[in-house]
């Protein structure tokens, strides 16, 4: 027999796995709730549970043109105190029932924040804004905040980033969203065609229509995939697809919310067979990322919906208790009622741009 060289005691007795090839850039697994133990634990109210059908059904109207109505969703960037966010509601549904009669008012709720590089993840991912990310927590205070807001005979909507957190919420959502960033997602868009909520998708970071387009046509489609259950099982969903999907304009290397941007964008979708429609987000590249032009964006909006413009089916304003954004500091208090992402408009500048937009539906009625 040849001879063997004898393996080192060292290396011998070493637990250093060298053929591992699975998780070996995982820190840590912790458990996940379920979303049914999440449901059993925050179950709908009946008249929540009214609400959210009731809302649903009057946004696919605006959007297959039979309620001439200006979908509105407002509402801060994005969540991070449960308390601010419900005085904000408060104050909200006032003006919700004033101009109920031209404005379909709904409260936007936002709690996963997408990065372009890292930062604060949002108020699922780490609600107590230390980096803790104590998700569990998150998704509880999460569900808690849109039963309370729906309470208050507000609908809500919000942004599905996640493709798990929507099984722990989406039942009392009455409008999604999805971003610039997912728009050309393949597994957003099918997440999308089995959504029981109207979605709007917006335009890509560059400001292309096209893959929005692609994504309300994909959406529409029936498509089969793998998720998660209620009760935490994996599964495959077949979808049946959904029609109550839309374009949100929201700008990229230049501004598109002009008249021009409109037309340009609704021959897009004319050529593509989809409603000629669209939502105007007056933040982010719409502003030039300056909260306080969403106040003149959303004016400039209002004159072509004054016109008679019934393709304009809805607006996006960031807006909060008060003015501007803040940075989370270790250490240090953050002020009341101030975003800690975009900047927005106080609720005091809002006030005026919804009576500017209720004056336009006005307009555009006796145009008709």
């Amino acid at each position: 027999m040849p001879h063997r060289t004898a393996t080192p005691s060292a290396v011998r007795i070493s637990t250093h796995d060298t053929t591992r090839t699975d998780d070996i850039r995982i820190g840590a697994v912790r458990p996940l709730i379920t979303p049914a133990l999440l449901e059993e634990w925050l179950p709908v109210p009946a008249a929540s549970l009214a609400l959210v059908e009731r809302s649903r059904a009057a946004l696919s109207r605006v959007l297959h043109g039979a309620d001439d109505r200006l979908i509105v969703v407002v509402g801060p960037c994005s969540i991070h105190d449960h308390d601010q966010a419900m005085e904000y509601a408060r104050q909200l549904q006032a003006h919700a029932e004033v101009f109920a009669g031209e404005l379909l008012l709904v409260m936007r709720v936002y709690f996963e924040k997408p990065r372009t590089t890292v930062g604060w993840k949002g108020y699922i991912n780490d609600p107590r804004l230390d980096g803790s990310f104590a998700i569990n927590e998150g998704l509880e205070l999460a569900r808690r905040l849109l039963l309370d807001v729906l309470a208050l005979g507000l609908p809500v909507g919000t942004e599905f980033l996640d493709l798990l957190s929507p099984q722990f919420i989406s039942d009392l959502v009455s409008w999604g969203a999805i971003g610039a960033r997912t728009t050309e997602s393949p597994s957003h868009r099918q997440l999308a065609s089995g959504l029981s909520c109207p979605v709007g998708f917006k335009n890509g970071t560059d400001g292309g229509i096209k893959v929005a387009s692609d994504a309300i046509q994909a959406a529409q489609a029936a498509h089969a995939f793998m998720g998660m259950t209620k009760m935490g099982q994996a599964a495959i969903f077949e979808t049946r697809g959904n029609d109550d999907c839309h374009v949100i304009l929201r700008g990229g290397k230049q501004t598109n919310y002009a008249a021009a941007d409109v037309n340009a964008a609704c021959a897009l979708l004319k050529s593509a067979g989809l409603r000629e429609q669209v939502m105007i987000d007056v933040s982010h590249a719409n502003s030039s990322k300056q909260h306080q032009r969403q106040i003149s964006v959303a004016a400039e909006v209002a004159q072509q919906i004054a016109a008679g413009d019934r393709r304009i089916t809805g607006i996006m304003i960031e807006s909060h208790l008060s003015e501007g954004r803040q940075d989370i500091l270790p250490g240090q208090p953050l002020k009341h009622g101030v975003s800690v992402t975009d900047a927005c408009i106080s609720m005091a500048q809002t006030v005026p741009v919804l009576q500017g937009l209720a004056a336009a539906v006005r307009a555009r009625r006796a145009a008709a």
